[in-house]
């Protein structure tokens, strides 16, 4: 390496995520003498990536992946990039640059790779048999992507390091098993719940895949009950994902009088502390951060029982789990906190010590650092770069 300081290239789909998710870790891997640098998509947070100090690098980066012409851009614009910044270590965050990047990571010869996969994306989510020759196509990518010789593969859950073995491309000595980007819990003050009315708040994106469905039906089962709460709704519609919720028929629901509609927030600890219980339906994740913050700030959750959800708390003793898809059993434990402020409280202090003990900032950036330090020590050890790859 000719560089004295490693360089660190981070390659995530938009800015607002680098900074919600990998910007704690970029700072202390720059405190640890790595030279690092991030390339996302467009966005307005951008600036506030460059006005930290890091070198920032736009990449035409669209997430939908709906026009083929816009992928070759994207796939062309980061082999150029790899090939000007070299680094010595690449990270990719989330679907689009884990495929794309472990490719050309492979075929640029690139020394070594972090691959982040945090989830696998809503045709893996989908029921819908259109999407069975999609899903064996990325299938397929994944197994070139993730080939690298020199790779460690970020899991936030078991199901998907189970995937990821499945593929035959990683040994578990190259998959290590972070839970999620973790909190910085002097951020998450724990403040008393609400003894008015109780308060229910869903923030996410506002997507099908996030169980916002049920969640309005099974808002709508609780009224009928004549069980008392408000019911929040936090986040905003996201235009390149197929299943997002039409921003029309969330102000429907509001007028209806379902829901009371807060928007996008970004002070999402100021939210929680004005709610009794954290709601997240979702039909698959990879680790939510929300469950996280959630428990943090000393809240009760109700959650589905599936990959990444479930991984978040410890069913019974910091939220519930419900069945997927199913707004009756959702409505049933939202139902069994409101009846419960004992449990809801107890719940919540559970949740604080679990995030505390688990999710911590410090610890997964301990574990991140850890992974890099153990692919330049084997750079170091090898004269050569990578071999050339061969498709399986």
């Amino acid at each position: 390496m000719g560089n004295s300081r490693p360089i660190l290239l981070f390659v995530v789909n938009i800015p607002e995520f680098f900074l919600s998710h990998r910007l704690p870790l970029a700072l202390a891997a720059r405190e640890a003498g790595y030279q690092v640098e991030i390339a996302t998509g467009p966005g307005p947070a951008s600036a506030s990536i460059r006005e930290m100090g890091f070198v920032h690098h736009e990449l035409p980066l669209t997430r939908s992946g709906r026009n083929p012409f816009g992928e070759l851009r994207f796939l062309w614009a980061l082999q150029r990039l790899l090939r000007s910044v070299q680094p010595d270590i690449l990270h990719l965050v989330t679907i689009k640059p884990v495929l794309y990047g472990g490719i050309l990571s492979r075929f640029l010869r690139i020394r070594a790779v972090v691959a982040a996969i945090s989830g696998l994306g809503t045709i893996f989510v989908s029921k819908e048999s259109r999407h069975g020759p999609i899903r064996r196509a990325v299938l397929w990518l994944y197994r070139i992507a993730l080939g690298h010789p020199n790779i460690k593969v970020l899991c936030q859950n078991p199901d998907d390091r189970a995937m990821v073995l499945e593929l035959g491309s990683v040994s578990e000595q190259q998959i290590e098993l972070i839970p999620g980007s973790g909190v910085a819990l002097e951020d998450y003050p724990v403040t008393p719940a609400p003894d008015a009315t109780p308060v229910v708040v869903l923030a996410a994106r506002l997507l099908a895949d996030k169980g916002v469905l049920e969640y309005i039906e099974a808002i709508r089962i609780l009224r009928a009950r004549g069980v008392q709460a408000r019911f929040w709704l936090v986040g905003a519609p996201d235009p390149d994902n197929i299943t997002t919720i039409c921003i029309d028929q969330v102000y429907n629901w509001r007028d209806q009088g379902l829901i009371e509609y807060l928007g996008f927030r970004q002070d999402i600890a100021s939210v929680f502390g004005q709610a009794n219980i954290v709601v997240l339906p979702s039909y698959r994740e990879g680790l939510p951060k929300v469950l996280i913050e959630a428990a943090a700030c000393a809240r009760a959750v109700v959650t589905t029982d599936v990959p990444g959800c479930r991984d978040a708390i410890v069913a019974g003793q910091t939220g519930v789990l419900v069945a997927v898809r199913d707004p009756v059993s959702l409505a049933n434990g939202i139902e069994s906190l409101i009846g419960d402020r004992d449990k809801c409280e107890q719940m919540g202090q559970a949740g604080r010590a679990l995030a505390a003990s688990r999710f911590s900032v410090e610890t997964v950036i301990e574990r991140h650092l850890t992974a890099y330090q153990s692919l330049l020590a084997q750079t170091k050890s090898s004269s050569q770069r990578p071999p050339k790859p061969r498709l399986p």
